[in-house]
Formats: C-alpha cells, structure tokens, sequence
C-alpha cells in the first residue's frame, strides 16, 4: 500500500473514519473534501458517518492532516488506520 517516494520516504495510505455533529453531514463532507492529502471521502452507514482515504508523505504528515480533520467543528470523533505493505 505504500509507495516510495524519489527521496526514499514512502507515501502513507490512511483511512480515517469520521462522526460528525448529527445534521451536519453535508457541511463536514464539503469541509473534508477541502483538506489537502484526502483523496476519498465516502458517507457510510453504522458507528461512523464517513470513511476518509487519504495519501501522504509520511506519519507524520498523516498526524497532522488527522488533527486538521479534529479542528472542525462538526468532526466529534475520529479514529485512524495506516495501510502497510505486506
């Protein structure tokens, strides 16, 4: 799941699931469409309202695009999973 970058670091695949604020679905889903690095961002149904896939450079730059989804408002929970390469 991982790629390699031309300096060696390997590009992270996350999958973020996302509960938002009840009714405000559709403003939490144009806001993540927004932030750069998520490059899917799909509306489910059960314990999470939505699974975000992002693509980025590294952990910790998957830390920080988790934390600006935390910041919204509308965003009441998240938890995160990092693909690897098998």
């Amino acid at each position: 799941m991982q790629n390699r970058l031309k300096d060696g670091d390997k590009m992270v695949i996350g999958v973020t699931l996302v509960n938002v604020v009840p009714g405000q679905e559709k403003v939490a889903y144009n806001e993540l469409l927004k932030i750069k690095g998520i490059k899917d961002v799909y509306h489910v149904f059960g314990e999470f309202d939505f699974v975000v896939i992002s693509n980025v450079e590294g952990l910790s730059a998957l830390n920080k695009l988790v934390d600006t989804i935390r910041e919204s408002e509308n965003v009441t929970k998240t938890q995160t999973i990092v693909g690897a390469e098998l």
